[in-house]
């Protein structure tokens, strides 16, 4: 079930609303932890028990070393649930990789090879481990104080609005709001503005921008001119941005409707002038999860080899993202540039301007090709290194009046243009009536815009869910 779809916006999203806020105060986490489970079981079945067994371990561990007073352990325990939650991860997401590693230096040496094991990834596996772990090495550190109480360690980690795609939350973020939090017309009002916004994202632009970059990179690659490959890879950047963005925005809505208070996940990521600054802006969660919990523990800025140290994040943040040589390429491609970019300001040489983000924006749109499996060879394209083969279709083919519509519509929102005159205007009309009027104008023209788009078929499932 995913926010975009009849099911979820016209059944379930309106059922758990009226039962949460029909319920009393002290029932709400249990009605929430059971929409939760529902919402999981509904689209994943019997792998809720690997999410179940997450959230015992991770609770059992973490009373267990907040009770504990020898270092030694506590520590054994902390690295037993860490391997445990890093164990789940590798088999469900990483063993039939591994596999196929093996099975290649197998067929160098002429050794038998192993079976794939074919495992099925259960959906937001990678988001809710890593919340798991953040949680249980939190109490370690004595951080934050342990949950005594199960089902809130429960709906901690398995909270619908961001269970499937994050933003990766923080137990230090929402222990407050697990024991006492507030919902009020105006929280409720400003989630719900928020869901539509990143509903729109979704639908209205993510979607459509799919339909085109599905279909070129679908192309045998000696069908592609660099215009083609380019607008492939450019409708691609963009949808990829709405598609992740729209879904954060809305788990923060939803979050916010009940009362929860989620950590920003982006922040203009493409107005960026160095891929450093990216990282500070794309998918923060994730960004500032590998900071706290790989890069300082390895030495950071002051221990260690600290290029050593980033190019293990960026690889690891590769990694994440999937079971695939492609995905660990795009993490070091990444890595490489960060690392080149704090050599470079050691000696006193910065880019910054329109220069800047010149040089940012073609790394980024060059490093999302790589997570297609014909990445290597759509760059060449992209490039003109291609077949001199008679092309069926020409760029003409791939672009309308909606396309460049929506490709125009995305650059000037993800440039922060939108925000800023949302601002001003604003700032311009001193009835703060007509500017309510019109701010909700606007949203429900995306709201039926959307609704219209759902009904009539044009849907694609989120892209950050098979991570």
């Amino acid at each position: 079930m995913v926010f975009s779809s009849v099911t979820f916006l016209f059944f379930f999203m309106p059922i758990v609303i009226l039962v949460y806020f029909a319920a009393r105060k002290e029932l709400r986490n249990i009605a929430l932890l059971f929409s939760s489970i529902l919402f999981y079981v509904w689209g994943e079945g019997w792998f809720v028990l690997v999410l179940l067994a997450n959230v015992a371990v991770n609770y059992l561990s973490a009373i267990l070393i907040n009770g504990i007073k020898s270092k030694n352990i506590r520590r054994f325990l902390l690295v037993f649930t860490v391997i445990f939650n890093l164990w789940i991860l590798f088999y469900y997401k990483y063993s039939d990789f591994a596999i196929n590693i093996f099975n290649g230096f197998a067929r160098i040496f002429h050794k038998q090879e192993i079976p794939l094991l074919n495992v099925a990834l259960p959906i937001g596996l990678s988001f809710f481990t890593f919340q798991g772990l953040s949680y249980v090495i939190d109490v370690y550190r004595k951080d934050v104080p342990v949950q005594k109480d199960p089902l809130k360690v429960a709906l901690y980690i398995s909270m619908f609005p961001q269970l499937v795609a994050g933003p990766i939350v923080r137990y230090s973020d929402i222990c407050k709001d697990l024991d006492y939090r507030t919902t009020d017309v105006d929280k409720i009002y400003s989630g719900s503005q928020r869901f539509i916004a990143g509903l729109g994202k979704k639908v209205i632009l993510a979607d459509v921008l799919a339909a085109t970059s599905d279909k070129i990179f679908a192309l045998p690659v000696d069908q592609l001119t660099p215009s083609i490959a380019w607008l492939g890879a450019i409708s691609y950047t963009l949808q990829i941005y709405f598609d992740f963005s729209g879904y954060s925005d809305m788990a923060i809505g939803l979050g916010r409707i009940f009362g929860f208070e989620f950590c920003e996940n982006f922040n203009l990521p493409y107005i960026s002038t160095s891929i450093s600054e990216f990282w500070r802006r794309w998918h923060i969660s994730l960004s500032s999860w590998f900071r706290d919990y790989l890069y300082i523990p390895l030495g950071g800025n002051r221990k260690g080899n600290v290029y050593f140290n980033l190019f293990i994040v960026f690889f690891c943040t590769g990694l994440w993202h999937g079971a695939s040589y492609y995905f660990i390429v795009w993490g070091l491609w990444h890595g490489f540039f960060v690392v080149t970019e704090r050599v470079l300001r050691k000696r006193g040489i910065e880019i910054h301007g329109i220069i800047g983000w010149i040089y940012t924006m073609m790394v980024v749109v060059v490093g999302w090709v790589f997570f297609h499996e014909r990445g290597f060879k759509f760059i060449s394209a992209m490039f003109g290194i291609y077949s001199k083969s008679f092309k069926w279709y020409g760029f003409a083919y791939y672009v309308d009046a909606r396309l460049i519509f929506t490709i125009i519509t995305g650059i000037i929102i993800s440039s922060g243009v939108i925000h800023k005159l949302k601002t001003l205007i604003e700032e311009s009309i001193s009835n703060r009536n007509i500017v309510t009027v019109m701010r909700n104008v606007v949203l429900v023209c995306i709201l039926f815009c959307c609704i219209f788009m759902i009904a009539s078929g044009n849907y694609s499932p989120f892209i950050y869910f098979r991570f």
